[in-house]
């Protein structure tokens, strides 16, 4: 190298792509720059004919041999964007670009192309405002540009030296950082501004933090670095206007799409009640098939729930706009005018069901066991424990260290759920938790000594522990239940039945005796009484291959008449009702395809509705029903503990009709759009339990203590270690060990002759004993 080079620091303000692939040096009173690949030389000719060195432009200078395909590849669609631009704005205008004509602007600066040439500028050059006008799809866009000043420094900060390039490429907006500059800035430090930047936006308009977890945010990234230097953002009218319509017409097309599969396999109209702050309720009408879960609109209800006449007519206008053929049930709450509605429609309707919502049934379940006595002690004594941890950054650090990032909070679809399913987590982080409680760091912790430190001596309490097992016995299955019934993945109706059979059986496993089990068999049969009026989920049950041949045959026969039922109902004509039945020995006893192999194999691994599908041809008939029954859903709120709420109220607080419509529709492309993340959401989405998003189901486990706010510094947040969070939404099969043996006929008719008084005299005593 010249001795007389000497190195010039890179400066922020240059954006161009091609940048980061040479080095610049100052000699003299000139600059050059170096191909970091092949070292080769340019003493002038602007960034420009670099990048056209690395992207191996014919006939334009040399070319780079020893450029990475990859980055010689990403250059060439650089220059041929900027080559794109030019002629565009070539082809708007006709007339030279004139700084007297152009009325006053805001916006973007722009480098005067009477401003750039082949030769690096002198210091003091000037600034010069202009204005470019591009009519796009009819909208018209106006932006503000200034030249380029790219700043070099020497040892004494003393002398500055303009680099401009010959490319639109090079051009770059207004503002200058004042950030110290960086030779050579990497990839990774160029992630990080644009990181900030997209911090500083979300931040300053209010957004949650789960904005990054959208599907929709890493697209959006890609196509604004696609778009290359010089897109705009879309305006507030954009935003109301054409873009809006736009994506209601995807959307409505979606859901146009979806009615051959309700056609198809049949379908289940979900009504979901929302209950705002001030009063207002709305009903949000979803429907749901195996393929897919659609949002079709939100109406304001508080004068229609209250008359089960005005909800009967809103379910019918629905069930119409859907059509009757394809709705298989109708899915609400289990309340009083939801029933009487739901009673009317079967009447009017009578090829389909009403039924109630079984995670609503299940969550009211855990509800009551978390009242008992005991049970609610247990709780509140593990709540104590994660009340300290959660506001306290040194003993959060800690146990994140001895949990290897791990949280004991589980945020779950309820505040039931969410007691029953951290008290689990908890469970399996005891040794964890109790290393960290005996270990020289907490006790060197000023923590330990202090009276609000004594809460954690519970870690060491083995009578805690015997409570939060048998506690987990109790309730796990009923938890495992309830993610079954509310799980988007895999229809629901044909494992509901053995789930509850599971838990129930589960209980009188652990506990033997039958004074002691019936006490929470009662609560469950209570709310499970509300399920078995509903013929489909007995139906799902004796068509799923899984459970059916490892079902003993009283109660096969228990079953037997809600399957006629269902036959009677969902296929009213009567002469392919008489087919199935005879179709139904086959299925019965295993015969012809049902009894080979393959079959017999594949009723472990495939889904009941697939199956069905794939070796149910013989009987035609029967497939076809089965395939119906199998493919719906059991609960009204498909996957709620990770869908954020919509703000549909605001809807119905404009008093302006247009603007209510506009509102409508934007509803509706929000839910559609979060119904279409479910589908994509992986295992690895991490679970950040101090988010106030979860803050509904985990502030009674995590909100501050009296001891907490007297030391201040003792919450502070950036006191907090960076962790790699372990913690995830576990990608689990729930049904996979429902199966086999189902023969205890007690379990759903065992406890119906006997009086509830008898067992509920010693719910507060603990059972463990």
């Amino acid at each position: 190298m010249d001795p007389e080079l000497e190195p010039v620091a890179l400066t922020p303000q240059k954006q161009d792509n091609a940048w980061k692939h040479c080095e610049i040096y100052k000699y003299g009173d000139r600059l050059q720059m170096r191909c970091i690949y092949c070292k080769k030389m340019f003493k002038g000719g602007g960034i420009t004919r670099v990048k056209e060195h690395l992207a191996g432009k014919k006939g334009q200078g040399t070319i780079c041999d020893q450029v990475p395909e990859d980055v010689r590849l990403f250059l060439q669609q650089c220059i041929d964007g900027t080559v794109r631009r030019q002629r565009k704005r070539q082809k708007s205008s006709s007339e030279p670009l004139s700084v007297g004509a152009l009325p006053p602007i805001e916006g973007e600066m722009l480098l005067l192309p009477s401003d750039v040439n082949d030769d690096f500028k002198s210091p003091g050059s000037s600034d010069v405002v202009v204005q470019t006008e591009s009519v796009m799809s009819g909208r018209t866009k106006q932006r503000t540009y200034r030249s380029k000043k790219n700043v070099f420094e020497n040892g004494s900060g003393s002398n500055n030296i303009d680099l401009i390039g010959r490319d639109m490429d090079n051009l770059i907006p207004v503002a200058i950082s004042s950030e110290k500059n960086i030779v050579h800035p990497s990839f990774r430090e160029k992630e990080n501004a644009v990181h900030m930047e997209i911090g500083r936006f979300l931040f300053g308009i209010g957004a949650d933090f789960d904005a990054a977890n959208s599907v929709n945010f890493q697209p959006m990234i890609d196509a604004i670095a696609s778009g290359g230097f010089g897109v705009s953002a879309p305006t507030h009218d954009d935003l109301r206007g054409w873009i809006l319509k736009d994506c209601v017409e995807e959307m409505t097309k979606e859901v146009d799409e979806c009615k051959a599969m309700w056609k198809r396999a049949g379908c289940s109209l979900l009504v979901e009640e929302l209950n705002s702050d001030k009063g207002v309720k709305v009903l949000n009408f979803l429907v749901y098939c195996p393929e897919k879960v659609v949002f079709l609109k939100s109406v304001e209800a508080s004068e229609i729930v209250s008359s089960s006449d005005k909800l009967f007519e809103l379910l019918r206008e629905l069930v119409e706009e859907i059509g009757s053929t394809n709705v298989v049930q109708v899915i609400t709450k289990c309340e009083d005018h939801y029933i009487d509605a739901g009673t009317k429609l079967m009447d009017v309707y009578p090829s389909l069901y009403w039924a109630p919502c079984a995670a609503h049934c299940i969550d009211q379940m855990l509800e009551e066991f978390g009242k008992l006595g005991w049970i609610s002690e247990t709780i509140e004594q593990a709540r104590v424990i994660t009340r300290f941890i959660y506001n306290r950054s040194g003993v959060l650090n800690l146990l994140w260290k001895f949990t290897s990032g791990n949280d004991i909070l589980q945020p779950a679809s309820s505040t039931s759920a969410t007691n029953f399913a951290t008290l689990n987590r908890i469970a399996e982080l005891k040794s964890n938790l109790q290393a960290m409680v005996t270990s020289a760091e907490w006790n060197e912790c000023s923590y330990s000594e202090e009276p609000s430190g004594l809460v954690m001596n519970t870690i060491t309490d083995e009578a805690f522990w015997k409570a939060v097992e048998l506690v987990n016995h109790l309730t796990g299955p009923l938890l495992r239940a309830l993610r079954i019934v509310s799980s988007e993945k895999r229809p629901a109706t044909g494992y509901v039945y053995a789930a509850m059979y599971r838990a129930k059986d589960a209980i009188k496993t652990h506990l033997v005796n039958r004074e002691n089990y019936m006490v929470y068999w009662k609560i469950i049969d209570r709310w499970w009484e509300q399920q078995q009026h509903t013929p489909l989920v007995a139906a799902g049950f004796f068509l799923n291959p899984k459970f059916f041949y490892n079902a003993s045959a009283e109660m096969r026969s228990e079953i037997s008449l809600s399957v006629l039922d269902c036959f009677e109902k969902l296929v009213p004509d009567d002469k392919i009702q008489d087919k199935i039945l005879k179709e139904l020995s086959f299925y019965k006893f295993g015969n012809g395809v049902f009894g080979r192999n393959l079959a017999i194999r594949a009723r472990d691994t495939m889904l009941p509705a697939e199956w069905w599908s794939t070796y149910g041809e013989s009987c035609l008939n029967l497939s076809r029903f089965a395939v119906r029954v199998l493919s719906q859903t059991c609960s009204s709120s498909v996957s709620s503990s990770r869908r954020n709420q919509i703000p549909v109220e605001q809807i119905y607080q404009s008093t302006n009709s247009i603007e209510q419509k506009r509102l409508s529709d934007l509803v509706f492309v929000q839910y559609n759009m979060r119904l279409r993340q479910l589908g994509h959401v992986s295992g690895d989405e991490t679970l950040d339990p101090l988010s106030h998003n979860r803050m509904d189901v985990l502030k009674d486990w995590v909100c501050r203590d009296q001891a907490c706010v007297e030391g201040n510094g003792s919450a502070d947040w950036k006191l907090l270690e960076s962790i790699h969070r372990n913690q995830v939404v576990p990608i689990m099969d729930d049904t996979e060990d429902l199966g086999p043996g189902f023969d205890d006929a007690e379990i759903f008719k065992g406890g119906k002759e006997e009086s509830d008084e008898v067992y509920y005299t010693n719910t507060s005593e603990k059972v463990f004993t």
